[in-house]
């Protein structure tokens, strides 16, 4: 009689210490996950904690001039209501580019 499958291989000895240490290592995974740490659950991003006030309001500064002129082409490119609204936006960003130029004069006065 032919048979649909082959013979199983001979038992072989092997040390079982490497599949107990794996399935408990699963099992600790899944049932004792480790606790997040603050900075992880923060968000996204993170500002290195080595730069000065000076730096934080320069980059600031320079991101609030880079999104004011993607509002300003963007305000000019479209009508109506929503060209209100973005030139809202650019309105609100240059107040707010103003504070931080101030603060920035404040941290670093011009000689």
């Amino acid at each position: 009689m032919i048979k649909d499958s082959p013979n199983p291989p001979g038992h072989q000895d092997f040390d079982t210490s490497t599949l107990h240490e794996v399935a408990y290592s699963a099992i600790n995974h899944y049932l004792n996950p480790r606790k997040p740490t603050p900075e992880a659950s923060a968000g996204l991003f993170s500002v290195r904690a080595d730069l000065d006030t000076e730096t934080l309001l320069v980059n600031a500064s320079q991101d609030l001039s880079c999104i004011t002129d993607i509002a300003t082409h963007l305000a000019f490119d479209i009508e109506g209501a929503q060209r209100n609204v973005a030139l809202g936006i650019c309105r609100m960003l240059e107040g707010v580019q103003l504070l931080v130029d101030k603060a920035l004069d404040e941290t670093h006065p011009p000689a």
